[in-house]
């Protein structure tokens, strides 16, 4: 293979991954659908290779699962999932700035263009525009996550954030935003890494997590109430259908509601 095909491949893979990534985010894959690696070469006109390599990596990334009998499926992430994501993020970013001087290295160069970022974020989330807040936000936060010496650490940090949208984003679109759920943070945190103040990093930082965790709270709550919404119908029903007559067959036993 010519160095020239190569790089084609390795590009269109990419591309495809991309795309797919953008599809999900979106909320036109949404949790739970099922494809095959030729359902989206025909989609796209192209190879079975490069989308086989680009349905990898995505799985590599957590934002598909895949089986080799039936494909692949777009992950659906759970409450405790979500709860788990953003402790993770919490607890590597509290190490991060427990010694800045090691561990991040900020680039005034670099400031000019994550406030560009903070900012459109801010405006999206204010105005309601889901697609285009998340698409600012990742930015916003991949390019903070350059000033992180660790490369690994940056890495790991980028895909938990693109895991929580995946998560938040078909809810987010069947409930509605507001300030209960977003978080309008990131100029005041821009600012604060700016002037190398620690304290009011990590108080910034607190309160994106405390958005996170109040939400899936609520999230919780609301799963809770409908699973015993749904017992309480469950019962009604049984108990107007009355105990069987004779002769009557005893259906087993249900297996109860799954979330």
């Amino acid at each position: 293979m010519s160095p020239s095909a190569g790089v084609t491949r390795s590009t269109l893979r990419q591309q495809i991954a991309d795309a797919l990534r953008d599809e999900v985010l979106a909320g036109r894959l949404p949790p739970g659908r099922e494809f095959t690696v030729k359902q989206i070469a025909e989609q796209y006109g192209v190879s079975a290779t490069p989308v086989r390599e680009a349905l990898f990596d995505l799985s590599a990334q957590g934002l598909l699962a895949s089986d080799q009998h039936r494909g692949f499926q777009v992950r659906e992430f759970t409450v405790a999932d979500y709860r788990a994501m953003a402790e993770a993020r919490a607890l590597v970013v509290e190490g991060l700035f427990r010694d800045p001087a090691e561990r991040v290295a900020v680039r005034p160069e670099g400031l000019a263009s994550i406030r560009r970022r903070a900012a459109e974020a801010v405006r999206a989330a204010k105005g309601g525009d889901l697609d285009v807040l998340i698409g600012y936000d990742l930015r916003f936060w991949r390019e903070l996550g350059q000033f992180v010496l660790n490369p690994y650490i940056a890495d790991f940090l980028t895909r938990l954030r693109v895991q929580a949208w995946v998560f938040a984003v078909h809810r987010l679109r069947r409930d509605g935003m507001d300030e209960n759920v977003l978080w309008f943070g990131h100029e005041e945190l821009v600012e604060a890494i700016a002037r190398g103040d620690r304290e009011q990093v990590h108080a910034e930082m607190r309160s994106y997590y405390g958005h996170a965790l109040a939400w899936a709270d609520r999230l919780e709550a609301r799963e809770a109430e409908g699973n015993a919404e749904a017992n309480a119908i469950g019962n009604a029903e049984g108990s107007i259908d009355g105990p069987p007559g004779p002769g009557s067959a005893i259906p087993p036993e249900s297996p109860g509601h799954c979330a």
